[in-house]
């Protein structure tokens, strides 16, 4: 089951309280102090893992807490530290405060770790209290509390490229004939109810990562339908591939425009994503008349358009090597203009360091 949005609680440990001690010795007063310090609390960490594809672990569970630091022992023995607690995401994942809706953290490639709670100092114990005039102090210090607070784990596919378009459009389909993704086809609309990544590739060793995203219909960036549930994973795509089935030629056009509005309606980011136009089910149609009135309009528009058959794989083996190409100008143009990837609409996204972690400060 495909999971892209969850809540959860999140605590780290507590510090163990330091120990008051004494030792039985002669010529010290009352033996001397000897207790030991507590121990520190654990933290919480996410940790993204490429071999995850969904939050469906966090379906049912939502409390997690990582474990107290112990309390210190006689002899000035510290107590053991308390064990960290790491949640493990899939590779995409942003991580957001419930609260604030503040964004802490995107992670956006394999092995990124995020340290997210802090656990608690130890308390000192009774042995750091003493001084010239305070010999034999009979007390310690408690450990410090641990943070807690609730999280959005929100997760965006990393895809190169978006498949979008109505229900039944053959986005599924195209896929399975791109890829080597199975996903479920079906002749009736909202077949796909969930994203399915298929991996392109050429002779070359080049690859690319496709997305089938569930169909949008009118209405979709306010809630109708499927498609608002999944139209977020396409902001991270290089461009998207926008499917129209051709078996009714008049309504292209204005298929093309509903579908545009939502992008437009749902993200900005998502309205500046460049746009491959396939016309789908060449096949069945039987006047070419229509379907050169189809592809003269978005010629007019200004619309990269190709009119391909998924079931006799017409065009196919054209628009593969074409994908490819147009994936590769649009990092050239962008290494030109000095611009980088194409992010989510947020900033102040915290450094992730190379071992792995987060500095805090």
């Amino acid at each position: 089951m495909f999971l892209d949005f969850v809540t959860i609680y999140a605590k780290s440990g507590d510090g163990g309280a330091g120990h008051v001690g004494f030792r039985r010795e002669k010529y010290l007063p009352k033996g001397g102090p000897d207790g030991g310090d507590g121990g520190r609390g654990g933290d919480v960490y996410i940790l993204a893992k490429k071999k995850i594809h969904s939050l469906i672990d966090y379906r049912f569970k939502h409390h997690f807490k990582a474990e107290s630091g112990q309390e210190g022992g006689r002899k000035n023995m510290t107590g053991r530290s308390g064990r960290s607690r790491t949640l493990i995401v899939p590779v995409g994942t942003i991580i957001k405060e419930k609260e604030t809706g503040e964004i802490l953290a995107d992670l956006d490639q394999d092995g990124m770790r995020f340290k997210i709670l802090q656990g608690g100092r130890g308390g000192k114990g009774n042995t750091f209290f003493k001084n010239s005039v305070r010999q034999a102090p009979g007390f310690a210090q408690k450990g410090e509390k641990g943070e807690e607070g609730w999280y959005i784990f929100e997760l965006k596919l990393m895809a190169d490229i978006g498949l979008i378009g109505f229900p039944n459009a053959g986005k599924s389909t195209l896929l399975s004939v791109l890829t080597r993704a199975r996903p479920k086809i079906g002749s009736y609309p909202f077949t796909t109810l969930t994203p399915n990544l298929g991996v392109l590739s050429l002779e070359e060793g080049r690859s690319l990562v496709l997305a089938d995203i569930p169909g949008l219909i009118e209405g979709a960036s306010e809630g109708k339908g499927l498609g608002h549930y999944f139209l977020k994973h396409t902001e991270r795509t290089r461009f998207l591939l926008h499917l129209i089935d051709l078996s009714d030629p008049q309504e292209a056009s204005e298929r093309y425009r509903l579908i545009n509005k939502e992008l437009s309606n749902f993200s900005s980011l998502l309205e500046r994503l460049s746009q491959m136009v396939l016309l789908t089910k060449s096949d069945a149609l039987q006047d070419s008349a229509k379907q050169e009135e189809a592809e003269n309009y978005f010629k007019k528009e200004g619309v990269e358009c190709y009119t391909i058959s998924s079931v006799t794989n017409s065009g196919i083996k054209e628009l593969m090597y074409r994908i490819f190409q147009r994936y590769e100008e649009l990092c050239h143009e962008d290494e030109e203009e000095g611009e980088e990837e194409p992010m989510p609409p947020h900033d102040k996204i915290p450094t992730l360091y190379e071992n792995g972690e987060n500095e805090r400060e």
